[in-house]
């Protein structure tokens, strides 16, 4: 895996920067200001998407903000340069979603994934721009998907790993009624300066605890768990080499303003004294697929390229996770070129360590 490629698998879409909500542990620098994106720049990025859909499954990401703050009216102008190939997905806190919203999924075959932390104890970091709990809104919202019948995923921040923590949220989602489960342990990055500084067997032992959580009743698809169980069989089966992709995936996010980030989308609305605004273009003046092609030519990008060179030089785990994601390493460590931060020790490291680790219990 070397270099960044040309195509991406998908490209996701800021079609506001505002939030409803006020999470704790949230990045987003401008969430409390309204700034749409212009229909104009959907045009732009759909130009090169719908060439790229013709030729294979391809997605777009809507994710703010929070993508239904901008309206359904405003979502659908912003949904219909794409063409019938694109599959679109929408990450959302559930908090709007009611029954014309569900009906505005199906209509335009929108794949949702509800951010929830797990039962209304675990969420106490997910509030209103008023400081009340939002726990009430957002299973209102996944009931309403419910009604109408509609699959969804969910994404769930753990910031405190705790003995029998993983048992509960596994049981919690399969209640709830997701599909797929995806954890994040809390990250430092963006506005959110928190450390993620955790106690390696606490980490270690949650995921070994999760991955027994699946294993007695995996209807779940468990984002973490599976790849990783992915990994551990092309290890043991010698085709390791063969699970990661020959390029990193460029990963564009697209702002509200047109401008464009690769690979690390918690890097949108960001600057820097020494790497500007991290932007590599901008799809109102330029075509997206020609930003992508000169994309390893920004300077920031060179230097997280070294990085992960460095990753593959000195790390047992390079296999595994390819070298790691540029905007941890640049809002822990300042700068791009480093190795290893504390998200490749909990999410990375520790998360397999915790997969072996059941294995060698269960033996």
């Amino acid at each position: 895996m070397r270099g960044i490629a040309a195509v991406p698998s998908y490209v996701v879409m800021q079609p506001t920067t505002l939030c409803n909500l006020d999470c704790a542990y949230c990045y987003l620098p401008f969430r409390s200001v309204d700034r749409r994106m212009p229909v104009a720049v959907a045009e732009a990025v759909a130009a090169s998407v719908n060439q790229w859909a013709a030729g294979g499954r391809f997605s777009v990401v809507w994710h703010g903000g929070e993508p239904l703050a901008a309206g359904r009216e405003h979502l659908a102008a912003l949904l219909a340069p794409f063409g019938p190939d694109v599959e679109h997905h929408v990450q959302t806190n559930a908090t709007l979603i009611d029954d014309a919203w569900c009906a505005f999924f199906a209509e335009h075959r929108v794949r949702v994934s509800v951010s929830v932390d797990g039962p209304r104890a675990r969420n106490g970091e997910r509030v209103t721009r008023g400081g009340r709990p939002a726990y009430d809104r957002i299973v209102a919202g996944v009931a309403a998907l419910h009604r109408h019948g509609l699959p969804f995923s969910a994404l769930a921040v753990v910031s405190r790993p705790e003995p029998g923590l993983a048992t509960e949220l596994y049981g919690y989602f399969l209640d709830l009624g997701c599909d797929v489960l995806g954890v994040n342990i809390e990250e430092t990055e963006g506005v959110n300066t928190r450390t993620n500084a955790r106690d390696e067997g606490a980490v270690t032992r949650f995921w070994a605890e999760l991955v027994a959580a699946w294993r007695r009743d995996p209807r779940i698809h468990l984002r973490e768990v599976e790849w990783s169980l992915r990994y551990a069989g092309a290890v043991l089966a010698g085709t390791a080499d063969d699970l990661l992709p020959r390029s990193l995936d460029p990963i564009p996010t697209v702002g509200h303003d047109g401008s464009v980030v690769v690979l690390s989308p918690e890097l949108a609305g960001f600057t820097d004294p020494r790497y500007g605004d991290f932007a590599s273009g901008n799809v109102l003046t330029t075509p997206l697929r020609d930003i992508l092609a000169g994309a390893a030519g920004t300077p920031w990008v060179d230097e997280f390229l070294t990085g992960v060179e460095a990753c593959r030089a000195s790390c047992a785990y390079f296999g595994f996770c390819g070298g790691g994601h540029a905007a941890n390493r640049y809002f822990e460590l300042g700068r791009f070129d480093g190795t290893e931060t504390e998200h490749c020790r909990n999410s990375k490291i520790r998360l397999l360590e915790g997969v072996l680790e059941h294995a060698r219990d269960h033996q």
